[in-house]
């Protein structure tokens, strides 16, 4: 019997272990799904649905008309009024609102004469990534009041400096295009590591593992057949995913599919391998499954997905050269958004080599340990 034989009967056995199983079948199928549409609308960077609060002791038109314009926008979701500072500090500390604003008594008075008065704005510290976001909103709507102001007065002139905005690959800011197509990454990872990380611990517990030590096969036979039912699955799973935020969420494929493919494999592969490699070092299903949750948590930190790279201190940036899945994004991101060249993806497809080979030899040196 050959030695692709008998990893073609091991692939076969992996596969029937885990397909004829219905927990595993809907474990498999199931959550990621789930996952897709849960993650894609919670996990967002976007501050929707907020609440304000606002003290104004102006009784003019500008005030007004300031007040009317945060109302009618998007972002916020119910507009207190206030009637003393002392509310305005109570509904901070509550929380009952986020931020707040106070609008001076001579404000409209002030603007008709063309000077400038200024609006308070008074932030919940406690939630500090959200209230930077929010002050940008407000800012954003008083800078429109101005220019309108400006141009009811007269006194707009083409000496102004006028701001073209535009967001490349993404014009509208849609956070659906930044966050579901990392999700097909982030799930292509989940699976891949529990597929892997539990199949050696599996077989120890149900004491199968005790033939592969008296049967006719070599430590890279096991290898390679615990790794290619892993990989068909991943990318099985992967390709679904790849559908359903095509179909649900509209998320455009510009770039090549060949490329896309070829850079899941290699990123599946270099996943494979570690998640072998915590199988490796596992005996029981629980101790993989939480060397897996281990695995994930500072990866996902790491990733780039919620926070920027270089944003890190500069001694925890060379860290994540070891995450496979931060040039994964950059790959995806690069194929779906902006159609990304062949070399550049190659550039990101070489380091996840290099950890899934490394990854892999080392899972194989273990498995070579508990044979002999």
């Amino acid at each position: 019997m050959s030695a692709w034989a008998r990893i073609k009967a091991l692939v076969v056995k992996e596969l029937l272990a885990m397909l004829r199983d219905k927990k595993a079948r809907f474990s498999l199928i199931m959550p990621p799904i789930l996952q897709l549409v849960l993650f894609a609308n919670a996990a967002t960077l976007e501050v929707r649905n907020i609440n304000i609060a606002y003290y104004n002791q102006d009784t003019g038109w500008y005030s007004h008309e300031l007040i009317e314009r945060v109302k009618g926008s998007p972002y916020f979701q119910h507009v207190y009024k206030l009637s003393s500072e002392k509310e305005l500090q109570e509904v901070i500390d509550s929380q009952k609102a986020i931020v707040a604003l106070n609008i001076q008594a001579d404000f409209s008075s002030q603007l008709g004469k063309g000077q400038a008065p200024f609006v308070q704005i008074i932030l919940d510290g406690r939630k500090s990534n959200a209230s930077q976001i929010v002050q940008g909103y407000i800012f954003r709507i008083i800078q429109t009041l101005n220019a309108d102001i400006f141009k009811l007065q007269g006194t707009n002139s083409n000496n102004d400096v006028t701001i073209d905005f535009r967001s490349w690959f993404n014009p509208n800011l849609d956070y659906y295009l930044y966050t579901v197509p990392c999700l097909i990454g982030i799930l292509s990872m989940v699976i891949g590591l529990i597929v892997t990380s539990l199949s050696v611990a599996r077989e120890r517990e149900m004491g199968t593992f005790d033939q592969l030590l008296v049967s006719p096969i070599q430590t890279w036979e096991i290898l390679v057949g615990k790794m290619l039912p892993a990989v068909i699955i991943g990318i099985a799973e992967s390709s679904l995913i790849m559908v359903l935020a095509i179909l649900l969420y509209h998320i455009p494929l510009h770039g090549s599919l060949l490329l896309f493919y070829f850079s899941m494999i290699v990123f599946v592969i270099s996943i494979v391998g570690i998640g072998l490699f915590i199988s490796s070092l596992s005996h029981t299903q629980q101790q993989a499954t939480l060397g897996t949750f281990v695995f994930m948590m500072p990866t996902m930190l790491l990733s780039g997905f919620a926070t920027p790279i270089e944003n890190m201190p500069a001694w925890l940036e060379p860290i994540t050269i070891l995450i496979p899945i931060k040039y994964f994004f950059v790959i995806i991101k690069g194929i779906f958004l902006k159609n990304m060249a062949a070399s550049d993806v190659f550039m990101n497809i070489w380091p996840m080599a290099l950890i899934g080979l490394f990854t892999l030899l080392i899972a194989g040196w273990m498995f070579k340990q508990k044979l002999e």
